[in-house]
C-alpha cells in the first residue's frame, strides 16, 4: 500500500489531508461534546422525600435515605429538617450530634459519589471551634466528596418548640456552587424571615431549598410564605417537609416546589411518605426577572433603615438625634 502511494504523490497528498481531517472533526467533536456537558448543565432533577425518621435511631434513617436514592434516578435528593436523628430527641441532641468528618456524613459521602448525587438532609451539628455547642444544620454532600453546611439563625422557641434548649443560633449565610448552578439552604422557621432569602437572591443563588418539621397546625402559614418567597427573589424555592407523628408533633409532609414566578411545579400528598420528582431549567429566571423586576428594582438603602427601625425605633440612631 504505501509503495503506490509513494509513486503516486497527489494519491499521497490526499490520503495525509484525509487523515489530518478525520483527526481534526475527531478532536473538534469531543471537545463539542465536553463543553455541552459541562458548561450547559442547566437543568437539574430534584427529588424531595417526604418520609418519617425514627427518633435517635441514625443507623435506621440513613438506610431509609440509602433505599430512596438507590430506587428513584435524580441528580439532588432533599430530606427534611433534622432527619439524621428525627425532630424531637430533646436532651439527646447533644450525644446524637456529630462533627462534620463524623461517621454519618462519612457513609453518605460515599453514598453521594457512588449515586453521583448531591444530598441535602438535616442534623444536629458540633459547632467545630466550641466544644459541647450544637447546631439544627442543613448538610448539602456534593458527589465529588464535598461537604456543606448552613446552621438555622432562627430558632422556634414557643408552643411546642424548645430549639434554643438545645441549639445554638447560625451566623453565616453561604451559598453554595455545584455543577447547575448556586444553591442556598434554610431551615424551616427561617421562612418566616424573608431577608434571610433576599440575602441569598443577592448572592447568586438559583434555587432556595427549605428543609423543615413543620407540624399540621403551621401548614397555612407555610403554604402561604412558599410562593410568595420563591416570587419575590425571582428564584426556585424548594420545601422538603417530614410526615408522620413524633410525640405530640404530626408534620403534614406535603414537599413542594415553585418556579421564579410563584407557580406550583410540583406537590407531594399531605400525611403520606412520598417522594416527588421534578427538572428545573435555571435559565427559566432569566427569562422570568423582566417581568417581576423585583431584583433590579430593590433600593439599597432600604436595609440600613431597616435595620435602625428594628434596632432603635427609628431611622436616626440614638447618636445622630443629639
Amino acid at each position: 500500500m504505501i509503495p503506490n502511494v509513494m509513486f503516486f504523490p497527489r494519491t499521497y497528498f490526499y490520503f495525509i489531508k484525509y487523515i489530518i481531517i478525520s483527526v481534526m472533526l475527531k478532536t473538534r467533536k469531543k471537545h463539542y461534546n465536553t463543553f455541552i456537558t459541562t458548561q450547559h448543565r442547566t437543568s437539574m432533577k430534584l427529588a424531595m422525600i417526604s418520609a418519617r425518621p425514627k427518633i435517635a435511631k441514625k443507623k435506621a434513617n440513613i438506610e431509609a435515605m440509602e433505599k430512596y436514592i438507590a430506587k428513584t434516578p435524580a441528580d439532588c435528593y432533599i430530606f427534611g429538617e433534622l432527619f439524621l436523628t428525627g425532630y424531637r430527641c430533646k436532651d439527646e441532641f447533644r450525644t446524637l450530634a456529630e462533627p462534620l468528618t463524623g461517621p454519618s456524613i462519612t457513609y453518605l459521602t460515599q453514598l453521594a459519589e457512588k449515586h453521583h448525587c448531591y444530598i441535602i438532609f438535616g442534623m444536629p451539628l458540633k459547632n467545630p471551634d466550641i466544644p459541647s455547642l450544637i447546631h439544627n444544620s442543613a448538610i448539602l454532600i456534593h458527589p465529588s466528596g464535598k461537604i456543606d453546611h448552613y446552621d438555622k439563625w432562627f430558632l422556634p422557641t414557643f408552643g411546642p418548640f424548645e430549639e434554643k434548649l438545645y441549639f445554638d443560633e447560625g451566623e453565616r449565610l453561604p451559598i453554595f456552587t455545584t455543577e447547575y448552578g448556586k444553591i442556598g439552604m434554610l431551615i424551616c422557621y427561617d421562612m418566616f424571615f424573608p431577608e434571610l432569602a433576599r440575602a441569598l437572591t443577592h448572592q447568586g443563588a438559583s434555587l432556595i431549598a427549605y428543609i423543615s418539621a413543620s407540624p399540621s397546625t403551621a401548614r397555612y402559614f407555610f403554604e402561604t410564605l412558599i410562593p410568595a418567597r420563591a416570587l419575590e427573589n425571582t428564584v426556585f424555592v424548594s420545601y422538603t417537609n417530614l410526615v408522620g407523628s413524633q410525640d405530640d408533633l404530626v408534620f403534614w409532609g406535603g414537599s413542594q416546589v415553585y418556579d421564579p414566578l410563584g407557580y406550583e411545579i410540583i406537590k407531594a400528598p399531605y400525611f403520606q411518605e412520598s417522594i416527588i420528582t421534578c427538572d428545573l431549567d435555571f435559565t427559566q429566571i432569566d427569562r422570568s426577572r423582566p417581568n417581576r423586576p423585583v431584583i433590579r428594582d430593590i433600593r439599597p438603602d432600604i436595609y440600613q433603615d431597616l435595620y435602625y427601625l428594628s434596632r432603635f425605633h427609628t431611622k436616626n440612631p440614638p447618636y445622630q438625634q443629639q
